[in-house]
């Protein structure tokens, strides 16, 4: 495997429907890994990638991102693309060696990862049942990066926002979901009165759709 991860497998010999759950900025691969138990009453494989960029998050404490991060700069298109390839790579090299059912598998992406979840999406809808964005944001620069097709259109997106949200605001949200009309997707909008996480309503939204998909 080319990135570290954690992974939450049930017990049996699978396939099982399987949520590829990506971390944000300054996070790491045992961030998300406690929502397993959570989805799909715990019978779904989850498997958490772990960004290959570090991120000092104190003193002798790293965390990780997916492309390096800077205040009021746009997105590095280079170093945005060497870490969507390497998780492009981690999720072939998973779905081969998981118990996976190839025909049911989520994106799930927080802050960072909800823009990696975006490019994988949307450059492959075909491989994924859906892409659950949750307190992210879709920057136009990435969205003109991205292909239109007819594949794209009816692919299921939950895009979930805290409405306090103090790093990414909600207008960001709500630019972000405009954004995404235009590739015809299935979206599914819900905000929540909570910041820069997942409180116990914002985890029922996700868990109610993910079960329509798993």
């Amino acid at each position: 495997m080319n990135l570290l991860h954690t992974a939450h497998v049930p017990a049996g010999d699978g396939p099982f429907p399987t949520v590829v759950a990506i971390h944000g900025w300054g996070a790491s691969a045992h961030d998300l890994l406690g929502l397993a138990p959570l989805l799909a009453d715990g019978q779904a494989l989850v498997l958490c990638p772990q960004g290959p960029v570090t991120v000092p998050v104190g003193p002798g404490q790293m965390g990780y991102g997916w492309f390096p991060l800077r205040p009021s700069t746009p997105v590095n298109p280079v170093e945005f693309a060497q870490g969507s390839v390497a998780l492009r790579s981690f999720v072939d090299q998973a779905l081969r060696l998981y118990p996976a059912d190839p025909q049911r598998v989520v994106l799930l992406g927080f802050s960072q990862g909800g823009l990696m979840g975006f490019d994988l999406a949307l450059r492959q809808p075909q491989r994924f049942r859906g892409l659950a964005a949750l307190a992210t944001w879709f920057p136009e620069e990435l969205a003109a990066a991205l292909p239109r097709s007819e594949e794209t259109r009816g692919l299921p997106v939950l895009q979930i926002h805290g409405r306090q949200d103090p790093l990414i605001e909600l207008t960001r949200a709500h630019e972000g979901r405009d954004r995404l009309a235009d590739f015809g997707v299935e979206m599914t909008y819900r905000e929540f009165d909570m910041g820069h996480e997942l409180r116990p309503a914002a985890v029922d939204a996700l868990r109610s759709w993910l079960a329509e998909r798993l």
